[in-house]
């Protein structure tokens, strides 16, 4: 595996691949990687000729500096993973490789942006979507693969691609879990003992509410979830909400929509961590 840190050593590298007639797939990261990271470039290396991806930690995503500056890096570790994966190459730029100047556009996703992550996070998927727009002009990937698990910053990559007319495809990717249910997550290795411990309870009990799905109206099952996570001394809900899963807006019956996804967002002391469950499309019901 090759580890260029310059758009101009990546874009040597992609272009002879093309040219070799390789379709390229892309992984960006922000570093941290764990199997949920690998699962997604395994899926790139069977799905695609050529893989890069990305470690770049994002500074315009976070409106937390606190978040930013104790968000894990490893480089050393991801790219001994990442070579591990079969992953070709490793694209490692700095800040102002990626920003050469102030990024200042300004993206408008309406109602996708309005709710849950975009209601807590301000600016959050503006940061989002400058930086993955410019990842995607450098890469210039005919694949692009992303975790289901941030499951709203999907629909906001998907609307990104549509607004600006880009011609990459992009593949959602199942939610890899611990062996106690946990969804993967760098963030999960700043939780302590106790948190670490507390954190399946989150998992444990979005799945366990797909079982009351059709019997309890959603407000009563919204209030279920939020009850039993909140049991926890270490654990405190910052929202927990049941949409359509196309465009993200709640529902307040489940005849609203054949697709619904519960979507969730947990803090562990500091440690904000999210996760989500299906609980209806049009394959499958609760």
């Amino acid at each position: 595996m090759k580890i260029v840190r310059t758009v101009a050593d990546l874009q040597k590298h992609v272009e002879a691949a093309k040219q070799a007639g390789k379709q390229v797939g892309f992984v960006p990261t922000m570093g941290a990687l764990h199997k949920g990271h690998l699962s997604l470039v395994k899926q790139a290396v069977e799905a695609t000729d050529y893989v890069v991806a990305s470690v770049f930690v994002n500074p315009n995503q976070f409106n937390n500096s606190k978040d930013l500056e104790s968000y894990p890096r490893n480089l050393d570790r991801d790219a001994e993973m990442l070579q591990s994966a079969n992953c070709e190459l490793l694209f490692s730029p700095d800040v102002k490789e990626v920003y050469p100047e102030e990024d200042t556009r300004q993206f408008n996703f309406g109602d996708l942006e309005s709710v849950m992550e975009g209601r807590f996070r301000p600016g959050h998927f503006n940061g989002v979507a400058q930086v993955v727009s410019r990842l995607f002009d450098m890469v210039k990937p005919q694949k692009a693969f992303f975790g289901l698990k941030d499951f709203q910053q999907l629909a906001i990559i998907r609307a990104m691609v549509k607004q600006l007319n880009l011609s990459v495809e992009i593949i959602p990717c199942e939610i890899i879990r611990e062996e106690d249910g946990l969804a993967m997550s760098s963030r999960n290795t700043l939780l302590n003992v106790n948190q670490r411990k507390n954190a399946p309870l989150i998992a444990h009990t979005l799945f366990e509410s797909c079982k009351f799905a059709p019997e309890l109206r959603i407000n009563e099952l919204k209030s279920k979830v939020v009850t039993q996570i909140n049991q926890s001394d270490e654990l405190e809900v910052e929202y927990f909400e049941i949409v359509d899963g196309n465009t993200l807006q709640a529902i307040d019956n489940w005849s609203d929509s054949d697709y619904i996804v519960g979507c969730i967002a947990v803090f562990a002391g500091e440690v904000r961590l999210i996760d989500n469950v299906t609980y209806k499309n049009t394959d499958h019901e609760y």
